[in-house]
C-alpha cells in the first residue's frame, strides 16, 4: 500500500495556520510532501493549543514540585497526595472561542472535556468550577453570550451528575469579542490507582470507546490557536456538539474498568480528537501506533481520514488494553451501551501508521510530531510602570455609604446567585459550602475532611503590572482556601492572553509567569496541571491579560469550616494586615470616580505566607467564628458581604493613625482577612505573637452597617441592592 499522491498549495498550508518556515521543517521531516491527513495532523499537534510553542519556555520556570505532588504538568490532570491513600486530580481548561460562536456547546463541551482529563486519570469528578469573563454589560451580544455559556455549564454538569460549586463571573470591555469561558474539574481517587497516557506493549491493541466519531469540532485546535476576525461566526461547524448522558455512562464504564487489571494506559479524545490522543499516547510510551480507520465508530457516511483524525466528537477515550483485556472491557462498555472497537496496535516503529480503504492515509514519525514542534523565543517588551495613585490626589466624596450602596450593586460586585442557582451544587451529597463563600468545600465521601476549591484573577491588576497581578492571582486563592481552614495544596492555572506575536502582549504573558511562579514558591503551593489559551483578540484588540488560577486545598474536618456570615450578634470583629488604603486600579476607582489607572496593590509574599498561616490555625482552633478576605471593593464590600450573607448588621471605626476614609473603607490592601470573634483579646494577643498586625474595628449586631464619621445604610437596603443587579440585567431591566 502507498500513500495517495497530493499536492499542497501554500494557500492550504496558510488554512491549516502554519507558517511558511514551520511547513519548511515538515518537510524536512519527512523528505516528501504531506498527503492532505499528514499535514491535518501535523497542523494541530503544532497548534499553539497543542504544542506551547510561544510559552513552554516561561512554562518550566513555574515551581512544579512538593512533597504532597503525585503527578505535575504533562499529563491529562495533576495529581496531590491528601493522605490516608487518597489523591485528588484536577484541571482547569479554557474553551473561549468556541463559547463565543455558540456559547451552550461552547461552554457545554468545555466542562465535558474538562471532566474527560480528571476521569481518564482514575478519578471520580466530586466537583466543577468555572470563571468567566464577558464583555461591557450593555453591548448588545453580552446578555445572549451569558445566557447561552451558564446554561451550557449547568445542562451539562447538571445532567452529568457532578456538582458546580462555584467559580467567578466579571464584565470588561476588553471582552467584548473575546468572551473566556475556563472551566474546572476536581476528583477523587486512591492514590495507588492513578491511570497514565504512555502507551506500552508492543502488540497491545489500541481500543476506543464512547461515542462515534463525527464531523463537528474539525479544526477546533486550530480555531483556538488564532485571532477571531469578522467572519468568525462562519465557524460554528467547528464547534462540538456535547451529550452529557453518554459523558455519565462514560464515567461509569471507564471507572468500572479501572477495577480490572485490563488498562495500560487512557487517553481522552480533547483537543485535536484521534490525532492527539494517539500521537500523545505514542510519545510519551516512545513507541509507535498503527490505526484502521475502518474500524473508528462513525455516526456520518463518507468521512475521509482527514475528518476521522481532526473530528473534535464528544464523549470519547482512546485505551492501550493488555493482552486479554479486550473481552473484559467489551463485555463493560456494552453494558454501559458504548461503543467500543479495536482500531489498531502498538507498535515498535515509533510511527503513527493510518490505513483507510485499503490505503495508507499517513505514516508518520511519532517524535518530531512531538518533539520538534516549534519552540518560539518570542520578543517581549516589560509593561510601563504606572505612578502610584495617593489617596490626596483623588477628590473626596461626600457620601461613602452610598457609594457602598453602588459598590455592592454594580456588574462586578453584584450576587451572582442568578448564576449559580442555575448549578446544581449539592448532587452526590458532599457539597459543605455552596457558592457565595471564599470557597467551595466538598467532603471526601465518608470521611471527616474535605477539598477546599476556588478560581480567582483579577485581570485589572495584571494589565496595570503583570507581575504584581500575577503575585496576586496566585495569593488569593491562597487567602480563599485560607479563609475556609483549608491548607492550600496546589494550583491549576488557564493562561489567558492576546496575541504572542505582540512584543507588548508578550511581555504580559512573562511578567504574569514570573509573579505567579514568586507566589507559588513563596507559599509552597505548586503548579501541577494548567492551560495556555492564546490569541485572544478581536480585529486586533487583545483582552486583558488574565492569567485565572484554580487553588485546592485540604480541610481536616469539615465540620470547623469557617464561613463568610457573621454568626451572631455581640461578636468582635477583627481586620488582620495593614490597611495603606490602596486606591490604584480598584473597583472604587473605575466604579465611583470612572478612573482605570494607578499602580495595583503589591504583595508582601511573606506577609502573605504569615497572616494566612496565622488565621488558618485561629480557624483550626475554634477561635474565629466567621472569616472573609478582603479582595475587591476591600474592607467595606467585604464587611458589608459578611453582613449581607446573615442579615446581622455592625458598627465598626477607623482606627487610629488609618488613612482617608475613603481609602480606608475601599482601598484594596492585600493580605487582609476580616474575622469575628468571642475572644478578641486571645485573637489580638495571638497576633502580636505571631507578629501579625491585627485591630479590632468594631462589634455585629443591628440591622444597619455603621461606620463611624461616615454614616450608616440599612443591611437589608445593602441586599437589595447586592441582589437585583444581575436578575434585573438578564431581563432587560438593568
Amino acid at each position: 500500500m502507498t500513500l495517495p499522491n497530493a499536492t499542497i498549495s501554500p494557500e492550504t498550508v496558510a488554512q491549516h495556520g502554519l507558517t511558511p518556515d514551520e511547513y519548511g521543517r515538515l518537510l524536512a521531516i519527512l523528505d516528501r510532501e504531506p498527503t492532505i491527513t499528514e499535514l491535518g495532523v501535523f497542523s494541530v499537534m503544532w497548534s499553539e493549543h497543542c504544542s506551547y510553542k510561544s510559552s513552554k519556555k516561561w512554562l518550566k520556570t513555574l515551581p512544579t514540585t512538593a512533597p504532597w505532588v503525585i503527578c505535575g504538568p504533562g499529563e491529562n490532570a495533576g495529581v496531590i497526595d491528601i493522605g490516608d491513600g487518597d489523591a485528588a486530580i484536577f484541571k482547569m481548561e479554557s474553551h473561549n472561542h468556541p463559547s463565543f460562536i455558540e456559547p451552550y456547546q461552547g461552554a457545554a463541551t468545555g466542562v465535558g472535556g474538562i471532566l474527560r482529563d480528571v476521569f481518564t486519570m482514575g478519578a471520580r469528578p466530586v466537583a466543577n468550577m468555572n470563571a468567566l469573563r464577558f464583555g461591557r454589560p450593555d453591548h448588545p451580544k453580552t446578555r445572549y453570550l451569558v445566557s447561552g455559556v451558564v446554561a451550557g455549564i449547568g445542562g451539562y454538569g447538571n445532567c452529568v451528575g457532578v456538582p458546580t460549586v462555584g467559580g467567578e463571573v466579571n464584565f470588561h470591555p476588553a471582552y467584548d469579542g473575546n468572551i473566556l469561558v475556563n472551566a474546572m474539574t476536581v476528583g477523587l481517587a486512591r492514590a495507588d490507582r492513578i491511570f497514565y497516557s504512555a502507551a506500552a506493549g508492543v502488540g497491545n491493541n489500541v481500543v476506543y470507546v464512547g461515542a462515534k466519531t463525527g464531523r463537528d469540532g474539525i479544526h477546533g485546535a486550530t480555531m483556538a490557536s488564532a485571532e477571531f476576525t469578522e467572519d468568525s461566526e462562519a465557524k460554528r461547524p467547528t464547534v462540538q456538539v456535547g451529550d452529557p448522558f453518554t459523558e455519565k455512562l462514560l464515567i461509569e464504564a471507564c471507572l468500572e474498568l479501572m477495577n480490572e487489571d485490563a488498562i495500560v494506559a487512557i487517553q481522552d479524545m480533547g483537543a485535536a480528537g484521534l490525532t492527539s490522543s494517539s500521537v500523545e499516547m505514542a510519545g510519551k510510551g516512545g513507541l509507535g501506533i498503527t490505526l484502521d480507520l475502518d474500524r473508528v465508530p462513525m455516526r456520518e457516511t463518507g468521512m475521509t481520514p482527514y475528518e476521522i483524525m481532526l473530528s473534535e466528537s464528544q464523549e470519547r477515550m482512546l485505551m492501550v488494553l493488555r493482552p486479554g483485556g479486550e473481552d473484559i472491557a467489551r463485555r463493560i462498555f456494552e453494558k454501559w451501551e458504548l461503543n467500543f472497537a479495536v482500531i489498531g496496535q502498538v507498535t515498535d516503529t515509533g510511527r503513527l501508521i493510518l490505513r483507510m480503504d485499503g490505503t495508507v492515509a499517513a505514516d508518520l514519525p511519532v517524535g518530531p510530531l512531538v518533539d520538534q514542534a516549534p519552540q518560539y523565543e518570542r520578543p517581549w517588551v516589560p509593561t510601563p510602570k504606572r505612578p502610584v495613585l495617593a489617596a490626596g490626589d483623588l477628590p473626596a466624596r461626600s457620601d461613602p455609604m452610598a457609594d457602598l450602596e453602588r459598590l455592592v450593586g454594580c456588574p462586578d460586585l453584584a450576587s451572582r446567585r442568578w448564576v449559580w442557582e442555575q448549578y446544581d451544587s449539592t448532587v452526590m451529597a458532599d457539597t459543605v459550602q455552596q457558592p457565595g463563600g471564599d470557597a467551595a468545600v466538598v467532603r471526601v465521601h465518608g470521611k471527616a475532611k474535605g477539598i477546599a476549591i476556588t478560581t480567582d484573577c483579577t485581570p485589572r491588576y495584571c494589565h496595570a503590572d503583570p507581575v504584581e497581578g500575577g503575585r496576586q492571582a496566585v495569593a488569593e486563592t491562597w487567602r480563599n482556601l485560607t479563609a475556609v481552614g483549608a491548607r492550600p495544596l496546589a494550583i491549576t492555572d488557564n493562561m489567558n492572553f492576546g496575541n504572542p506575536e505582540k512584543p507588548e502582549i508578550m511581555g504580559q504573558f512573562v511578567g504574569c509567569i514570573q509573579g505567579m511562579a514568586e507566589a507559588c514558591a513563596a507559599l509552597d503551593y505548586p503548579v501541577v496541571s494548567g492551560n495556555v489559551s492564546l490569541y485572544n483578540e478581536t480585529e486586533g484588540r487583545a483582552i486583558l491579560p488574565t492569567p485565572a488560577i484554580g487553588g485546592v486545598g485540604l480541610v481536616d474536618d469539615v465540620a470547623r469550616v469557617a464561613r463568610v456570615a457573621f454568626p451572631a450578634e455581640g461578636q468582635a470583629i477583627i481586620l488582620v494586615g495593614r490597611t495603606a488604603g490602596w486606591l490604584g486600579a480598584s473597583v472604587y476607582l473605575r466604579e465611583i470616580l470612572g478612573r482605570e489607572d494607578g499602580a495595583p496593590p503589591p504583595v508582601d509574599l511573606t506577609a502573605e505566607r504569615r497572616h494566612g498561616d496565622f488565621v488558618r490555625d485561629l480557624i483550626g482552633d475554634g477561635l474565629a467564628t466567621a472569616c472573609h478576605d478582603c479582595a475587591d471593593g476591600g474592607l467595606a464590600v467585604a464587611v458589608a458581604e459578611m453582613a449581607m450573607a446573615s442579615g446581622i448588621g455592625a458598627r465598626i471605626a477607623a482606627p487610629q493613625g488609618a488613612p482617608r476614609i475613603d481609602a480606608w473603607l475601599f482601598g484594596e490592601d492585600q493580605g487582609r482577612y476580616l474575622l469575628t470573634t468571642t475572644d478578641p483579646d486571645a485573637v489580638l494577643a495571638g497576633a502580636t505573637a505571631a507578629g501579625v498586625p491585627a485591630v479590632r474595628l468594631g462589634t455585629t449586631g443591628g440591622a444597619e452597617l455603621t461606620v463611624d464619621g461616615a454614616g450608616a445604610i440599612s443591611v437589608e437596603r445593602l441586599r437589595t441592592a447586592h441582589e437585583r443587579w444581575f436578575p434585573a440585567w438578564m431581563a432587560g431591566e438593568a
